[in-house]
């Protein structure tokens, strides 16, 4: 028996040892993500291993409130990951950083990430002073759900496609649902709605470099009358989230016709739908000044953190193999499959289930006109004051003239450092 024990010790340790050699062999990439995207991500981050045997990945999952204060520390600590999920405006402040690889060698060399195949103002998102410092993971704009029997019976024949078609629907669903009830729900605590129809228009909002604020411009003025006359001739009710108990069964009770959201609420609508109105709502593109108009380029895009043990050749190749795995059209169709996320390639939108899903084409035709925000890093301050100013202007007391001459010298102040920086950098 003794002699057993022995054989058998030594054969556990060679096993052991040989586990041990096989995982110091092993190249560990660090992948951060965020959200639900963290949990989905990690049943195709199996194939990937499976795929490349002499890599791991260790997700991190982050919750998405706590993530822009983690990604500061972990800068601070020189603890950030190998590749990480960063929203579209995240982007230039750690670009500013100086902790973004410049992304275009390995984008030349790739077979997999083809920029043509990606919408363009997508791709856009990730190039700050003209560098490639990301790639687009998934995709996200704001653009309408809407009841279509709502319209029909206050005898609207077809989506407005224009502002003023636009402005003769609501007024036409205003008169027919009557006065308990409304055309649109815009909800006051999200920006989204005044930063979508801020796009529309040819003004940049910013100037000057994005060193200036812009609203006074022609493009915001319109952009705004049009926001507050929803709410002053009585289209949409004035109520922040909160007011609203369940918006999708409201929607279904048709407390509203129009709701501006995003893609994710395609699965959330499909769920609650009752039986009689599950072919009597879609979606459709924003309308713009003069026909379709453009989105918010929002999501995610991944980006490998420079410095430190990051650099080193093998842990960087295989973190660009995982970037390159996931933009793969099979895996992009995977993941909407999973989660919901739009994909950010063409190509991926041929497959059967997107390209035969009205519901997901009317996003598919808007993300061809999909504009980047601002490249500064103080962007999200903006849209807050942007927000907080303009519901302002719908609850009383400010005037619209006053409202954009206000929220310019916000923003300017806001950017004051931006253009102490740059100034300082110019005299050197």
């Amino acid at each position: 028996m003794g002699g057993r024990t022995r054989w058998l010790g030594l054969l556990l340790l060679a096993l052991l040892g040989a586990a041990c050699a096989r995982r110091e062999q092993e190249t560990v990439v660090r992948f951060w993500a965020m959200g639900r995207e963290a949990e989905v991500v990690a049943e195709l981050v199996r194939d990937f291993e499976r795929e490349n045997p002499g890599v791991r990945v260790q997700v991190q999952a982050i919750p998405w409130n706590a993530a822009h204060e983690k990604l500061l520390t972990a800068f601070a600590a020189d603890g950030l990951p190998d590749i990480c999920q960063l929203g579209n405006t995240w982007i230039p402040e750690f670009a500013i950083l100086g902790v973004l690889t410049p992304l275009q060698p390995y984008v030349d060399a790739s077979q997999v990430v083809r920029p043509a195949d990606y919408f363009p103002g997508i791709w856009n998102t990730n190039l700050i002073d003209g560098r490639l410092v990301g790639v687009p993971w998934y995709v996200d704009t704001r653009l309408l759900f809407y009841r279509k029997d709502m319209l029909r019976d206050a005898g609207v024949t077809q989506p407005p496609r224009t502002w003023d078609e636009w402005r003769g629907t609501l007024a036409a669903v205003k008169r027919s649902v009557g006065p308990d009830r409304y055309a649109i729900l815009l909800l006051l605590n999200e920006f989204e709605t005044q930063l979508s129809l801020g796009l529309q228009g040819d003004d940049p909002l910013l100037r000057d470099g994005d060193d200036y604020g812009n609203f006074s411009a022609p493009g915001f003025r319109d952009a705004l009358a049009l926001y507050a006359e929803m709410f002053a001739k009585g289209w949409a009710p004035p109520v922040s989230e909160t007011q609203v108990s369940n918006m999708w069964e409201e929607f279904f009770k048709g407390e509203f016709a129009f709701y501006l959201s995003g893609p994710w609420n395609i699965r959330e609508f499909r769920k609650v739908a009752p039986e009689g109105l599950k072919d009597e709502w879609g979606t459709m593109a924003l309308p713009g000044p003069d026909g379709p108009g453009a989105g918010i380029a929002g999501g995610t895009s991944l980006v490998l953190f420079s410095g430190g043990e990051r650099e080193d050749p093998q842990r960087r190749q295989a973190a660009w193999k995982l970037i390159e795995f996931l933009s793969r059209p099979d895996i992009q169709q995977r993941f909407y499959a999973l989660i919901g996320d739009l994909p950010p390639r063409r190509s991926t939108w041929e497959h059967p289930a997107l390209a035969n899903d009205p519901l997901a084409q009317a996003f598919r035709d808007q993300l061809e006109r999909v504009k980047p925000t601002p490249k500064v890093l103080e962007w999200e301050r903006i849209v807050q004051e942007m927000r907080l100013i303009t519901e302002r202007v719908v609850r009383g007391g400010l005037s619209q003239d006053q409202a954009v001459r206000e929220l310019d010298a916000r923003v300017d102040q806001i950017l004051e450092k931006r253009r102490w920086i740059e100034q300082r950098r110019q005299r050197q």
